[in-house]
């Protein structure tokens, strides 16, 4: 199992002294820690997309070029990109360069997006966002796929005779994902289209997405594609220190002020995109149960552990970590990275 970091840019002041950085200091924050990743033993680096709030990482494309230039084998990955709000034409266009400029190292996690505010604010029917979500995502395989593409739909103008440039270096296209397990249609058209399946497994317990997952290897091997194709990949918040009472205690005040901001501020003004008909249990947002469930906190062998089973239970190829939310002090942040890529990325990455 290979293991990624995940970046998802959240701007928020430290729970302790209300200082925060600016979006610029924020943004230059990405950059390093993605490259740091790099020589700690992360495989790849995953980088959110949201719009008009505090989650201030709007331009992954942007922030990928970047990191590119300062990694040379690091895969360069979205998580999400958020898809209804591109035109498939123009993102086709922007990964490609970044694939042409890392020498083939990206890999697209694409999704509909939480917030159904930002459908609104684009100007765009919320309602919709599945057929949309599916149209673009169809056009988006074959434009990296095909040249000299003819196509019609509902969501853009028709195209005729379309190739996109510059074309992607890795072929038939860059490995795309889609973002989702939380319904069976997101996990049905991962299937149906041949593409990886990452889990939004910051929202449950591992164990609960088992039926989404076995429903997508069934179906993915019933549509007619390889198997050997198949990936699942999934998420989690991490927090690593030398012992498991230290790791807890410090950590507990900066995962919750960042849980507190999600469920207290971002959810009511954003209001909810996800389904929950896959049958995910409700969250809950105590501290005690998150580290028991989809959090994972406490010693290098603690989260290794956890990892691990992770990996064994759903069957993961790739497991992406997200370690710098709720404005956790730079020191702290360090020592967890340190002690992650020394002591745990060896005990879960492929002999």
């Amino acid at each position: 199992m290979n293991q990624g970091l995940l970046i998802l840019g959240d701007h928020m002041a430290d729970p302790h002294t209300g200082a925060r950085t600016t979006e610029s200091q924020r943004h230059r924050q990405i950059v390093e820690l993605a490259a740091r990743g790099e020589p700690l033993g992360f495989d790849s680096v995953w980088l959110g997309e949201h719009h008009f709030c505090d989650y201030i990482l709007s331009a992954p494309p942007v922030v990928l070029a970047a990191v590119g230039e300062r990694t040379r084998a690091m895969r360069l990955g979205t998580g999400v990109a958020l898809l209804p709000h591109h035109d498939p034409v123009r993102l086709a266009e922007d990964y490609a360069t970044v694939d042409a400029l890392s020498g083939g190292r990206v890999e697209l996690v694409v999704g509909r997006g939480v917030l159904r505010r930002t459908y609104t604010d684009f100007g765009q029917d919320v309602d919709q966002s599945r057929e949309m979500f599916a149209e673009k995502l169809e056009l988006l395989v074959r434009l990296w796929s095909e040249e000299d593409v003819h196509w019609s739909g509902k969501f853009r103008a028709p195209l005729e005779g379309v190739t996109v440039h510059p074309r992607p270096v890795q072929t038939p296209h860059p490995p795309i994902w889609v973002g989702g397990g939380s319904s069976n249609a997101s996990v049905d058209l991962a299937a149906r289209l041949g593409l990886a399946l990452m889990l939004p497994s910051v929202l449950a317990p591992p164990d609960a997405f088992l039926p989404l997952v076995d429903r997508y290897r069934e179906r993915f091997a019933a549509a007619g594609h390889d198997p050997a194709r198949m990936r699942v990949g999934a998420c989690s918040h991490v927090h690593v220190a030398s012992d498991s009472q230290t790791a807890r205690e410090r950590w507990k005040p900066y995962h919750m002020h960042y849980i507190g901001w999600v469920i207290g501020t971002l959810l009511p003004w954003g209001g909810l995109n996800v389904s929950t008909e896959g049958g995910l249990p409700t969250p809950s947002f105590d501290f005690d149960h998150l580290i028991r469930g989809p959090s994972i906190c406490g010693s290098p062998a603690e989260v290794g552990d956890r990892i691990a089973g992770m990996r064994d239970s759903l069957g993961l190829d790739l497991h992406v970590a997200m370690f710098d939310h709720g404005s956790i002090p730079q020191a702290l942040l360090d020592e967890s990275l340190e002690l992650f890529g020394r002591e745990v990325i060896p005990e879960v990455r492929p002999a």
